[in-house]
């Protein structure tokens, strides 16, 4: 199990508030931040629903904004937050844009792309290597999106009930 410092673990509850910010706009609570030299650099949240964007992720918008903060796409030395543990289209992102350690909270037991399901993090074609950290607050994480969904399925059960 990975030793997480205070620091990781504030930036984690920020991650938290974020992933709070995309399930207020009726999407799935993911939430991340980059962090270099101890500084949040940039912040995402999911997207994807109200974007109409496949491709609207927590990390994938965080990378935008960061790559736009620093001028350049490649995020050497910065660290990323995110509350669920990448999926590949963002574990292939935040490669190309070489963050250095990437700290996720809960595993995604579906499409984790950072050690559960696959791991492009430790791949042969992985051209960068980065640190890839799991399990910072964890359950914190897990029950966040349990509750999110917990509530989706009973507003649609509701729904198909008035409908009736």
């Amino acid at each position: 199990m990975p030793q997480f410092s205070p620091q990781d673990e504030q930036f984690m509850r920020r991650a938290i508030e974020l992933a709070s910010q995309a399930e207020a706009n009726g999407e799935v609570p993911v939430g991340a931040l980059l962090v270099k030299d101890g500084i949040i650099i940039a912040e995402g949240w999911n997207a994807a629903i109200g974007e109409h964007d496949a491709t609207a992720h927590a990390e994938i918008s965080t990378l935008r904004k960061a790559g736009q903060a620093l001028e350049n796409y490649r995020l050497l030395d910065t660290t990323l937050y995110v509350t669920l543990e990448p999926c590949p289209m963002c574990a292939g992102a935040l490669l190309h844009s070489r963050v250095k350690r990437i700290v996720y909270g809960a595993p995604d037991l579906k499409a984790g792309a950072a050690g559960t399901v696959l791991n492009l993090f430790e791949s042969q074609a992985s051209y960068h290597y980065a640190e890839v950290e799991g399990g910072l607050l964890a359950d914190e994480c897990r029950e966040q999106l349990q509750q999110f969904f917990r509530r989706r399925r009973k507003e649609i059960k509701q729904k198909r009930k008035d409908e009736r």
